[in-house]
């Protein structure tokens, strides 16, 4: 079972942000409220648009960190390929 999660969010502007959390729903709850990060209060809503469970929370320490590194364009594809891979989870893999 997953200790930890490394996430990005979709802001309202556009933006992209990166964390890591032990409860991925509240975290996001408290990101929306405005009380989750001074970067994503002025920049609500926010939605979870990609994550990754953690054996722990040094292990989603490193991974946000990793993560906090790609380009915007290399983290729009793990986006897109998060996307892709549950549009052909749904349809059994048919195109």
């Amino acid at each position: 079972m997953a200790e930890a999660f490394v996430y990005l969010l979709r802001c309202a502007d556009g933006s992209l942000y990166c964390g890591w959390t032990n409860d991925l729903q509240r975290r996001l709850r408290a990101h929306n409220a405005g009380t989750g990060s001074k970067y994503t209060r002025t920049r609500r809503p926010v939605a979870l648009v990609w994550f990754e469970a953690c054996e722990s929370r040094e292990t989603a320490m490193s991974r946000e960190w990793h993560l906090k590194r790609l380009t915007r364009e290399e983290k729009i594809q793990l986006i897109e390929e998060r996307e892709s891979h549950e549009r052909d989870s749904q349809t059994g893999g048919e195109a």
